[in-house]
């Protein structure tokens, strides 16, 4: 299959067609496996394995998981942006029903930033710190559209605008000379003032304050909601994902072991991690807690076979030493656990007798 420039410009055509399909997603990722590769170029280590999402038009879906549960290489694979060491070696990506394996290096660049916009969790990695934010805005536009440098300029200065930027100060600024809050919305404007189907927003706010990261998430939301793209926002504070997202999926150990619409997991998660990361979850109360609950076992243990969870699970069988295929829980909700079909409250107890007794004084 090849595509040329002006293929991927009727992709934005084809995005709004798809609205009127509910079951048209933006983004479908089956089956996917990533794998490291060995000097003599064969698979070694597979970090992400058999992974199903996917992503529909106006929707945000959360990804959560502690650090190394390869929600950061997923996203690397939609963009093609693998480092050499690693791989793609099953399964398949599609976006805007374009199958992203079988495009060239060159056909991948017009679709980033036209069609899928990445933000990343480094705001001064977003922009080069030499060159005005106005001049890599223009540029940007001007590399995806056949537009005079009058119209690309009018266009950054709207999305500086419509990020809650003083547009006309921030378009002649170097990168230095904005704050971390105004370089983040900068680069927010510079994901949407393309008009993408998709936005990967990878650890948005990790850098920034509380209230600036409540700020530029709002901002997210708000502006996803007039352009209904699709957001992919992977993340490690969980308020954020109950907060803001249409549906989460959780991963651990490069599995997808759980997914479902926020709410309904927040209220009936299923498998014993997810419970036991919501349970971890710091809350405001009037008075402070004695104790902290925690995940036992050490983070990031990973099972070499079977279930990925099943070091660290305190409702462990012996089932578990094989891998366990994501079962349906209810009609739009389904987990990765041997254990939930048969478990019932037994499970659920057990979980939380393990969680009381794996506690930390604060």
């Amino acid at each position: 299959m090849s595509i040329t420039v002006d293929d991927i410009k009727n992709t934005e055509t084809a995005a709004v067609d798809n609205l009127s399909s509910p079951n048209a997603p933006v983004l479908q990722i089956s089956d996917l496996t990533i794998a490291s590769v060995s000097d003599n170029g064969k698979a070694a280590n597979k970090l992400v394995q058999g992974v199903n999402l996917s992503i529909r038009p106006g929707e945000m879906l959360g990804l959560v998981g502690e650090s190394g549960s390869g929600k950061s290489m997923t996203a690397s694979a939609v963009l093609g942006l693998l480092p050499k060491s690693l791989q793609v070696t099953e399964g398949h990506i599609y976006l805007n029903d374009i199958e992203l394996g079988s495009l060239s290096e060159k056909e991948r660049r017009c679709l980033r930033g036209k069609e899928v916009a990445y933000i990343f969790q480094n705001y001064q990695g977003s922009f080069t710190p030499f060159l005005k934010i106005g001049k890599q805005l223009v540029e940007a536009i001007r590399s995806h559209e056949q537009v005079s440098f009058k119209e690309a300029k009018e266009t950054a200065l709207e999305w500086l605008h419509r990020v809650q930027l003083p547009a006309d100060r921030v378009y002649g600024s170097y990168p230095f000379q904005l704050s971390g809050g105004q370089l983040q919305r900068a680069s927010l404007a510079a994901a949407l003032m393309m008009k993408p189907s998709l936005i990967i927003a990878d650890e948005p706010t990790t850098a920034l304050d509380v209230l600036t990261s409540e700020q530029v998430l709002d901002l997210l939301v708000r502006l996803q909601k007039e352009t209904n793209c699709a957001v992919l926002l992977i993340s490690h504070d969980l308020t954020h994902v109950l907060k803001r997202t249409d549906r989460m999926a959780v991963m651990y150990g490069g599995s997808l072991i759980e997914a479902g619409p926020t709410e309904i997991v927040r209220q009936n998660a299923q498998h014993p991690y997810t419970q036991l990361l919501l349970q971890a979850r710091p809350l405001l109360t009037a008075c402070m807690p004695e104790k902290l609950k925690t995940i036992p076992g050490d983070p990031g243990a990973v099972a070499d076979k079977g279930c990925p969870f099943a070091l660290r699970c305190p409702s462990r069988i012996e089932q578990c030493a094989k891998r366990p295929a994501m079962n349906s829980v209810g009609e739009i909700h389904s987990a990765a656990c041997h254990v939930i079909n048969g478990g019932g409250s037994d499970h659920e107890a057990a979980v939380g007798s393990q969680t009381n007794q794996q506690i930390v004084h604060s």
